[in-house]
This record gives C-alpha cells, sequence and structure tokens, in this order.
C-alpha cells in the first residue's frame, strides 16, 4: 500500500523552524514592517518564491542608504541567511532516526523533497554526516520547476521511485507543504511542530506531534483505516 515516503526537512527532519522564525521575522522587520506575520506567511516557500513575491519591487530597498539594485538586496539577505544556516542547529524531531530506520527496514523508499537550496545541504551533510544513510534521494529546490503549495516536489518524489503518489506518504508541517502533498495524491502526514494539530488538520489525513513510538505499522494502520 505505501511503497515510498517522502519528507519534507525542516520541521519534519530536523526542528529547525523556530529557528528560521527568527531570522524571518528580523528579515520581515527591516523589510516589510506592514506585514507583522512574516515569518510565518513565508514558510515552506523557495528563496526565489519568496524574492519574486516580496523582494522584486525597488520601493522596499529606497530607504537603504547603499541601495544599489534588486538584486544587489537580494544577494544581501541572501549572504545573511547563507551564514545564518552555518550556524544552525540541526536537531532531528524527536523520534525520527528510529521511525525512518523503522521503515526502511520494511523495504520502504524515502527521499526529502525540499525547498532548501544545495548550499543549505552542504551544511547539513557536514553536522550530520549520517543523514544521507537515511534517504535514498534528497530532491532540492533545484530539482523542482515549481514551489510547494504545488504538487510538483510530491510528484517528482514519487516518479524518481517509479511508484504512484497515492502508494507514497508525504511528511509535511507547513500549510504549503500540506497542500502540495494533498494535491499530489499521496497520504498527507501532518506533523504538529511549527503550526497546531488543530490548524493543520484540515490539510491532513493524520497529525502526529513527534516520531516517539510511531512506527510503520501504525503508519500502515491510519492509512489502511483513511481509505476504507
Amino acid at each position: 500500500m505505501i511503497k515510498a515516503a517522502l519528507f519534507d526537512l525542516d520541521g519534519v527532519v530536523f526542528d529547525t523552524e523556530s529557528q528560521y522564525s527568527v531570522f524571518w521575522g528580523m528579515i520581515g522587520k527591516e523589510y516589510h514592517p506592514e506585514i507583522p506575520d512574516f515569518a510565518q506567511i513565508i514558510k515552506g516557500q523557495t528563496l526565489v518564491q519568496i524574492y519574486d513575491k516580496y523582494f522584486s519591487d525597488d520601493k522596499i530597498f529606497a530607504s537603504k542608504v547603499d541601495f544599489c539594485s534588486v538584486k544587489d538586496e537580494q544577494a544581501k539577505i541572501t549572504a545573511r541567511l547563507d551564514e545564518f544556516e552555518q550556524n544552525m542547529s540541526y536537531n532531528y524531531i524527536a523520534g525520527f532516526e528510529d521511525f525512518v530506520k523503522n521503515l526502511r527496514n520494511n523495504g520502504i523508499k524515502c527521499a526529502v523533497v525540499t525547498s532548501s537550496n544545495i548550499p543549505k545541504m552542504l551544511n547539513v551533510y557536514q553536522q550530520r554526516p549520517e543523514f544521507k544513510d537515511y534517504f535514498d534521494r534528497v530532491l532540492t529546490s533545484e530539482d523542482f520547476a515549481k514551489s510547494k503549495p504545488d504538487p510538483d516536489c510530491y510528484l517528482k518524489g514519487a516518479a524518481y521511485f517509479g511508484v504512484k503518489p497515492e502508494e507514497c506518504v508525504g511528511l509535511e508541517d507547513s500549510f504549503n507543504g500540506l497542500k502540495a502533498v494533498r494535491a499530489s495524491g499521496a497520504f498527507t502526514l501532518g506533523l504538529a511542530t511549527t503550526n497546531s494539530a488543530d490548524a493543520i488538520r484540515p490539510y491532513s489525513d493524520e497529525v502526529i506531534s513527534d516520531y516517539i513510538g510511531f512506527t510503520f505499522a501504525d503508519l500502515v494502520k491510519i492509512v489502511s483505516l483513511s481509505r476504507k
């Protein structure tokens, strides 16, 4: 029934969303003070998507003393983000390692489908050298034509393994990510790590708070019940 598990990264594999909230909250206050919940709004979007939607207008940079161009300011934000990510802590969501090992022991193919880019993943590999052993493939923003909530990344993840989307489970914590999984046709497992369980339940087939005590057998059971 389930042949592949497709994991988002931040808030699903790593407990990093609170750290990103600090960074993007700071950027939001600096560039978009009119959007008080900026850090929450951009969750699940790629950097390119964020720039295209919120940082492509000359007017938002007009107050910058060293203003040169939109691209120059975007480059400065990217540099700040790169530095921030180099100093982030990549701690696994509670119970993740046991869960992913259990999946693989049961023959389930595992992949990451993340809006993060390759430079970010290089930081992950440096801090967590065992990370690659948990996954058969890591798909990043460079692999996708469209960003979440478009299902492109999850459709590509299923295609990589040669399985149907409905034979996959997609694990997400953000609203955009959950919408992407659901649109792909995969079973939607929500992680209440970034948003409350009540908030993400309408976008999920099932919600868990973390992976402690959660096994492949539990996943099979909830998928079976949901599809009766």
